[in-house]
């Protein structure tokens, strides 16, 4: 990335004849290099001393480096044989250039172009940045009535809230996690669910992420699963502060809920640390394990944070499992077309097979800042009998 960023100072800083694009574009390139070494050498080190640069500005390093860069360098690369092609003919040609003694205006047409093509990356980062900022305290509650053809009658009307992917820490923190706490308790749900990522990398900010998940009012009870940003910094810590926290932690676990004189069963599923074409297949061994543990007369209810579970939940004829972790696909043109669909089989919203349903979250948090047509949620599910 740093690369590329000096590639593209170098290419805007030619376009450009006038002192001033240069200077800002030249601000514009160094602020957003600094920033990236400053939030890597910061997660690296551990020490997040990134944390004192202001969110703004960090989420403009994000999105200039995860969307700017990369749109910039797509069309440089489509251009690449056109401009090349346009060199060519002009050496062949060998057209000399002819001198007018008409002076020239103070900004012609073709400089004032060139100018304004020079000021692309910091206007289009800036405007993104704006409308990401604008977006970050912003959170819906989505609401599904699932009928269930196998819920028993004592069940008919359970209420869930599910909670995923928090992501406390970088971008999300404050105000939108009391919003989140406020919106939770005032559901009155049954169960609260969190299915993983409940921080975002650091685990300065597990201590934040737990007092939440205390405040978070349950009639009957309340469990977490770990998801894959949890163990980004450290496993075993993670899972062992979680553990001592008091907190039911399904870690590749059940557990067994009376809601309104019935057993209801949870079974977490811990996140999969197998990654590339074997991932699918390690999920569902993964889930055939753990439904290993399955109650014969309870309701089971699987927590998955990655949604690709559902394949081997719904072959093993399981009601209802619950996931995250697409974040709704976070850039969306629309429902169909995105980062959603783009990587995941299921991305956003409830997916049903056979008697078996699958509800993703877009999850209350963000690791990136910005969000397009997948807005923050909290969800709540209504269960009725068929």
């Amino acid at each position: 990335m740093i690369s590329l960023d000096v590639i593209w100072w170098i290419v805007f800083a030619r376009l450009t004849n006038h002192a001033t694009g240069r200077v800002v574009v030249s601000i514009f390139m160094v602020a957003m290099m600094v920033g990236l070494i400053a939030v890597i050498a910061a997660r690296l080190s551990r020490a997040d001393w990134d944390r004192v640069i202001p969110k703004f500005a960090v989420s403009a390093v994000f999105i200039w480096h995860f969307i700017g860069l990369g749109l910039l360098s797509l069309i440089g690369l489509a251009l690449l044989p056109i401009l090349l092609g346009q060199k060519i003919v002009r050496v062949a040609r060998d057209t000399p250039t002819i001198t007018r003694s008409v002076e020239a205006p103070a900004w012609s047409r073709r400089e004032f172009l060139r100018f304004t093509g020079a000021m692309l990356p910091p206007v289009f980062t800036l405007s993104l940045t704006g409308i990401a900022m604008a977006q970050l305290n912003n959170v819906r509650v989505r609401r599904f009535v699932l009928p269930i053809a196998t819920l028993p009658k004592e069940l008919d009307g359970i209420t869930i809230a599910q909670v995923s992917d928090m992501h406390v820490g970088r971008f999300t923190n404050g105000e939108v996690l009391q919003k989140m706490v406020r919106m939770v308790n005032e559901m009155r749900a049954d169960l609260v669910l969190l299915t993983g990522d409940l921080i975002n990398d650091a685990l300065a900010d597990l201590d934040t992420g737990l007092e939440l998940a205390r405040a978070l009012e349950a009639r009957f009870g309340l469990a977490i699963i770990e998801g894959n940003h949890d163990l980004i910094e450290n496993p075993a810590e993670f899972e062992r502060r979680v553990r001592a926290s008091g907190i039911p932690f399904l870690l590749d676990e059940s557990t067994i809920i009376d809601v309104h004189g019935f057993p209801v069963q949870l079974l977490g599923l811990s996140w999969t640390r197998v990654h590339g074409q074997e991932r699918d297949a390690a999920i569902g061994a993964a889930v055939k394990k753990l439904l290993e543990q399955r109650e014969a007369g309870a309701f089971p209810i699987l927590m998955a944070h990655h949604p690709h579970a559902f394949d081997a939940a719904a072959d093993a004829g399981l009601p209802l499992t619950l996931s995250g972790h697409t974040h709704g696909g976070q850039l969306m043109l629309n429902e169909q077309l995105g980062f959603g669909p783009a990587l995941f089989r299921y991305w956003s919203g409830l997916y049903t097979r056979g008697r078996s349903k699958l509800i993703v979250s877009n999850g209350v948090g963000n690791w990136f800042p910005l969000r397009v047509n997948a807005p923050a949620e909290i969800v709540h599910i209504t269960l009725r009998q068929a």
